[in-house]
């Protein structure tokens, strides 16, 4: 299990984190003698969240504890006792583990609608249960991830950006998570004391509004927390009123600062309410006037990317954001599915498919490999490549054609291939080093840099490549058609 500075990361064995249906069709295979039979699944998602062109992978630090630490405790057996399961399933249970083999995308990489971002090859039994905890943990990571990304990729490069939505989340647990996702994906501090201690951080915060109501005057509140805290001397100036109050008192207590030998280097206000764009403008105007242009002004209020960009549209003045409703609860859901893609049958690989009148949903089938695809000129990445395990890729030039429409169809020449799932556990064992957030922060900066801004874009982003070659994608219709005749 993880430590983080003396935290536990995942408190729980979650082994029983299951539905239902998971553990039926357990006991299913168990009785008609399928549990040894090895299955392969991909877990992926088919839309990117509010309309984005990409969403950033993440939550492989909780899925490591969770595999590592799968056993049925006395507690469980005993449930399924009472529930009815046979007692040569329930002992089955007593001595589980997993024995199989799980490759992911790194956490921290840009991935894409319906690539496979995690792959498990285990017996059926284990693949199956494994099911809803891999899910649950890689959708609320990611939906937290790619909403800071957004968030990230909106405000100006020379903005520091603060994590403050514990108070938002859904429950303490998933607060903890929303802080340090937000920190992997590019924010550079959090509010949340908890998260901050496990990354060995220095939570960042100023105060609330309660505290300027608990003092007989703005100015009162303003002079006692600079005397308090004058090293870091942040005031909320919007309780009253911004420009006719809150500014004015602040720069009262500056120059009462200044005048008394006090630091002045890390001074400032935050507005959360109100026109920010004009507030903004105004106050710097203000501070600027009464000799402090160092004076750093922070935006809050429940800012989102496109909040951000209008702001800076506006001319807004702003050194650091305060958000996190949008990460701690975004709007978008990733909608993480996991598929069955392959089964062993008598030592044979037999691809399986989902089909579906929806196209989006018929599922790409077979146990493959994923590359992606750098212009070796430019650096940025082209396409995400599926193909068939021993299929030999030309390196040279590549003609790569949609999954879903054959008359989408590229050819790439200088070209870089990377393939993108790492090892992560093989025949149930830890081969992965997983590296600490802030590592994973600056493999996210670097991964994203090399996408092209259009991908980027908050609004209409160009749609990312995500092809096969010609033989998967041959070898995917023709599937699709021997599939389809087997209606009668």
């Amino acid at each position: 299990m993880k430590i983080y500075n003396g935290y536990e990361r995942l408190p729980r064995n979650y082994t029983t984190m299951t539905d239902e249906y998971e553990m039926t069709m357990a006991n299913g295979y168990f009785m008609n003698n399928k549990q040894n039979n090895k299955a392969v699944f991909d877990v992926f998602f088919r839309k990117i969240p509010n309309g984005g062109g990409y969403a950033v992978m993440a939550g492989l630090d909780k899925i490591i504890p969770y595999i590592q630490n799968l056993r049925f405790d006395e507690v469980a057996l005993e449930y399924f006792a009472k529930k009815g399961y046979p007692q040569d399933f329930i002992n089955y249970l007593r001595n589980f583990k997993f024995t199989g083999d799980i490759y992911a995308i790194p956490d921290g990489t840009p991935v894409f609608p319906n690539e496979p971002i995690m792959t498990v090859k285990a017996p059926l039994i284990e693949a199956q249960i494994v099911e809803t905890a891999c899910l649950s943990h890689i959708n609320g990571a990611m939906e937290h991830a790619t909403g800071a990304r957004r968030i990230v990729e909106a405000t100006p490069k020379d903005v520091a950006i603060l994590d403050m939505g514990a108070r938002r989340a859904d429950g303490c647990e998933a607060a903890i998570d929303a802080s340090i996702y937000a920190i992997m994906a590019g924010c550079a501090g959090t509010s949340n004391i908890m998260a901050a201690n496990m990354l060995n951080m220095k939570a960042m915060g100023t105060q609330a509004h309660s505290w300027i109501e608990s003092f007989p005057s703005e100015y009162e509140a303003f002079l006692n927390y600079a005397k308090v805290y004058p090293d870091n001397c942040i005031l909320l100036v919007d309780t009253i009123d911004t420009l006719k109050s809150g500014v004015p008192n602040a720069i009262k207590v500056f120059k009462y600062m200044k005048e008394h030998g006090m630091n002045i280097n890390n001074i400032g206000i935050r507005i959360d309410s109100g026109d920010l764009a004009y507030l903004s403008k105004e106050a710097r105007k203000m501070l600027d006037a009464a000799g402090f242009p160092q004076a750093k002004i922070c935006l809050s209020n429940g800012l989102t990317a496109e909040t951000i960009e209008s702001l800076t549209m506006q001319g807004a003045k702003f050194n650091t954001l305060g958000v996190g409703d949008n990460i701690s609860k975004p709007d978008g859901r990733m909608g993480c599915v996991y598929k069955e893609v392959a089964l062993n049958e008598n030592g044979v690989w037999i691809p399986k498919i989902k089909l579906s009148n929806d196209t989006v949903k018929i599922v790409n089938p077979d146990y493959k490999k994923l590359y992606r695809a750098y212009d070796k000129e430019t650096g940025y990445a082209i396409a995400d490549i599926m193909a068939r395990r021993g299929e030999n890729l030309n390196k040279d030039e590549l003609t790569i054609v949609s999954a879903t429409d054959y008359l989408k169809m590229k050819t790439i020449n200088n070209f870089e291939l990377v393939e993108l799932q790492k090892p992560i556990f093989i025949n149930g064992e830890l081969v992965y080093n997983d590296p600490e957030i802030l590592e994973k922060r600056d493999y996210c900066n670097e991964q994203m840099s090399k996408l092209y801004p259009e991908v980027k874009r908050t609004k209409m982003p160009h749609e990312y490549y995500v092809d096969g070659t010609i033989d998967y994608v041959n070898f995917k219709n023709e599937l699709i058609a021997k599939t389809r005749k087997l209606v009668r």
